[in-house]
C-alpha cells in the first residue's frame, strides 16, 4: 500500500494541500478529480516522491519514505512511475524512448550485460518493451522515430514507457488531458490492464465522466483537501458531502 497521511505543503506562504490523507493499494485505480488549481499535480508530485511535504508522511509498503536515507529513498522511488500531462519523449525511435525507464532502473550488473550484448552486435529489443507497447496499441511503431508521432501517440510512448520497468505504483497527472477519443480509450484501456497486472494506479483528472469510468475510488479535490473518498459509484450518485454533491452536479464552480 502507498499512503499519504496528514499531507500538508504550501508555495512560498501560499497553502496549496493541508492536512491530506490517502491510501492506495496494489491492483487498484483512485480517481482524484476537482478543478484546476486545487492541488492535485502536487498530491502526484508528493506521492512520485519528488517532492517533500512541509508536513505529514509519505508510506510505501510500511517503510516511510522521508526517514530513509537517500539510497533506501532512491530504492523506493524506483517502485513508482509517473505519467505527466505532456509527453516529453527523446529524439530517438519509440522503441528507445519505451527502454529509458529500464536503463536508468536497472543495476550494474545488468548494465555490463547490455554492454557486453552491444559488443557482439545485439540490437534485440527488450520483451518488456515489445509488452508494454503492445499495451498502449503501438507495438507496430518501435522503430519510429519519436518525432513523428501525432500528441494522442506520443502520450501513449510515455505511459509505455513507465509500465515497462513494471513499478508497482503508477500515477497519472490529466494523462488524455486534449486527447482524440480514440487515444482517450487506449489509455484508459491501459489503466485497466496495468491494474489487472496488480499496479496501484492514481489518475488525476478534471475529467469527471473518466473517473467514473475507470477508477475503483474516487477522492474529490475541493480548496485545500479532500472533501470525501469512496467507492466510485457512492461518489457520483449517493455522495455524503454537500460539497462533493455541488461540484458533481456542477452547482459548484471554482
Amino acid at each position: 500500500m502507498m499512503r499519504l497521511r496528514r499531507l500538508s505543503h504550501s508555495y512560498g506562504d501560499e497553502p496549496v494541500v493541508d492536512d491530506v490523507s490517502l491510501s492506495v493499494d496494489q491492483g487498484e485505480v483512485v480517481g482524484i478529480i476537482g478543478p484546476s488549481g486545487v492541488g492535485k499535480t502536487t498530491l502526484l508530485r508528493v506521492l512520485s516522491l519528488f517532492l517533500e511535504p512541509d508536513a505529514g508522511s509519505v508510506e510505501l509498503d510500511g517503510d516511510a519514505v522521508w526517514d530513509a536515507d537517500e539510497d533506501e529513498r532512491l530504492a523506493l522511488r524506483r517502485q513508482v512511475g509517473m505519467v505527466f500531462q505532456d509527453a516529453s519523449l527523446f529524439d530517438a525511435t519509440v522503441a528507445r524512448n519505451v527502454e529509458y525507464g529500464l536503463r536508468v532502473r536497472q543495476g550494474w550488473d545488468e548494465r555490463l550485460r547490455e554492454q557486453l550484448r552491444s559488443l557482439v552486435g545485439s540490437t534485440a529489443t527488450p520483451d518488456a518493451v515489445t509488452d508494454a507497447l503492445e499495451i498502449v496499441g503501438l507495438n507496430g511503431k518501435l522503430d519510429q522515430h519519436a518525432r513523428s508521432l501525432s500528441g494522442g501517440e506520443a502520450q501513449r510512448v510515455s505511459f509505455a514507457r513507465a509500465l515497462a520497468y513494471e513499478p508497482d505504483y503508477l500515477l497519472l497527472d490529466e494523462p488524455t488531458s486534449d486527447l482524440d477519443p480514440r487515444n482517450t480509450g487506449l489509455i484508459e484501456e491501459a489503466i485497466g490492464e496495468a491494474r489487472d497486472r496488480g499496479i496501484g494506479v492514481v489518475v488525476a483528472t478534471h475529467d469527471m465522466h473518466q473517473a467514473e469510468r475507470v477508477a475503483d475510488r474516487v477522492g474529490v479535490l475541493l480548496g485545500d483537501g479532500f472533501t470525501e473518498i469512496g467507492p466510485t459509484e457512492t461518489i457520483f450518485e449517493n455522495p455524503t458531502d454537500e460539497r462533493t454533491r455541488k461540484f458533481i452536479s456542477g452547482e459548484l464552480v471554482y
